[in-house]
């Protein structure tokens, strides 16, 4: 079988590899895109139904195109999304192939670059990028009850409300995922229960401006590392309903049981932890802290926005979060299914090469592996807190191919340099 060659092998056609192969396109550097699926699946395959962007389409998309039939602050739904980088993909003929999966990945011996097999045959690149993303695994922790009389499923594979079975849902994980599919699974006549962990809280929109405008113009979208403490802090934000500040106090008014942080299940039981008044309080603090910084912001700068007083008005503390359920028999209270909606892991058992730490994390900086020709895109914090978003992804992959120009750039140099050095012996023999 015929061994295709390339200098750059990118993995994943989802935003991260797209984006890579836009700047690589750029720079001239002959490349390869490989996607299992179909372009951008996991917005088509691991979505609900309803799914909209967090993010406006003023803001969450590429610098190069910007949404059409939408209006700049609509909230595109999914497939919307995944046309949209289908149509970004034609703007620069990115050459994608769909449907072939990557097996493997191994540094070749004796010669530069890596051996790549894959589902359609072997390639061999000088330089791998792994543009995968962070959504590759979901994870559904160890203390999920083994019960087949419990329907459980991870979010990543909820749609909508009629493939539930009949009874009480339970809802594990309020972040934006968890947040928005409580809040259907309720607005369809479920009865919910949502369990509540630590989490952070924007507002949707203040004084005018939503809240991915007030990130960037007070450098929040540039920190670079979460701050300490914070590594199992989830964000609850909606673009839902036309976008709207999640508020968990609203959501017990609707009819959603507010609940601690799930600790364990057992004998047909569930136990919670007491916290849940603690996390929504938590959760006020964080929403606050950004009202505060940007009317600072405003008053500093001299701007005429709106005010906004009414923005700090809390609804009361609802009775399930002041007299918290700390145990719940699942039959009891009727709960006839569990959505896990508990995050995603990485899965890089394809990339054979040693850059990665005890837990399978990959080690980097900034994307640059410390395996040399190993890069990755895509990952959250990859280099600052917007990294995980549209328009960071891009960023983030410019910085990568940046820097595969320059390591081309050597190996030119070092090709002319031998050559050059080559042509007077030749003239000496």
């Amino acid at each position: 079988m015929t061994i295709e060659t390339t200098d750059t092998l990118v993995v994943g056609g989802g935003q991260a590899g797209i984006a890579t192969s836009e700047h690589l396109t750029k720079l001239g550097i002959p490349h390869i895109v490989l996607e299992r699926g179909r372009i951008a699946e996991r917005w088509r395959s691991q979505r609900w139904d309803s799914l909209v962007a967090n993010g406006p389409a003023w803001h969450d998309r590429f610098p190069n195109l910007e949404f059409t039939g939408e209006g700049p602050d609509d909230f595109p739904a999914k497939e919307r999304i995944a046309d949209y980088f289908v149509e970004y993909t034609e703007k620069f003929t990115a050459p994608i192939r769909t449907g072939v999966e990557v097996k493997s990945v191994e540094r070749n011996e004796g010669e530069a670059g890596f051996t790549i097999e894959t589902s359609a045959g072997t390639i061999k690149a000088n330089r791998v990028v792994a543009a995968t993303g962070p959504f590759q695994v979901p994870v559904i922790p160890a203390i999920a009850p083994e019960d087949d009389s419990l329907y459980q499923i991870h979010s990543a594979d909820y749609k909508n409300p009629q493939q539930m079975p009949e009874g009480a849902v339970l809802v594990i994980g309020a972040g934006s995922s968890g947040v928005q599919i409580a809040d259907e699974l309720r607005a369809s006549g479920k009865e919910v229960y949502l369990s509540v962990g630590p989490h952070d809280r924007p507002p949707r929109s203040y004084r005018g401006r939503d809240f991915v405008w007030w990130l960037g113009v007070l450098g929040l979208w540039d920190a670079e590392a979460m701050a300490p403490g914070t590594e199992h802090v989830t964000i609850a934000v909606s673009g839902a309903y036309g976008g709207h500040t999640v508020d968990f106090r609203a959501l017990a008014q609707q009819g959603i049981t507010l609940v601690g942080r799930t600790a364990s299940f057992a004998n047909g039981k569930v136990t919670f932890e007491s916290d849940v008044k603690a996390n929504i309080e938590r959760g006020d603090d964080n929403y606050l802290s950004l009202l505060d910084a940007a009317d600072a912001y405003i008053e500093r700068n001299n701007l005429d926005l709106p005010e906004e007083p009414e923005a700090r008005n809390f609804l009361p503390m609802p009775e399930c979060a002041t007299n918290p359920i700390l145990e719940l028999d699942l039959k009891e209270a009727g709960i006839t299914s569990i959505i896990w909606s508990t995050g995603f892991g990485v899965n890089y058992d394809w990339l054979k090469v040693d850059t990665f730490n005890e837990k399978g994390y990959p080690l980097h900086q900034r994307g640059v592996s410390r395996e040399p020709g190993v890069y990755f895109v895509g990952l959250p914090w990859l280099s600052r807190r917007g990294s995980t978003f549209i328009w960071g992804v891009w960023h983030d992959a410019k910085h990568i191919a940046d820097h595969i120009a320059t390591q081309c750039k050597y190996l030119k140099y070092n090709e002319i340099a031998s050559s050059q050095a080559e042509e007077p012996r030749k003239a000496a023999i």
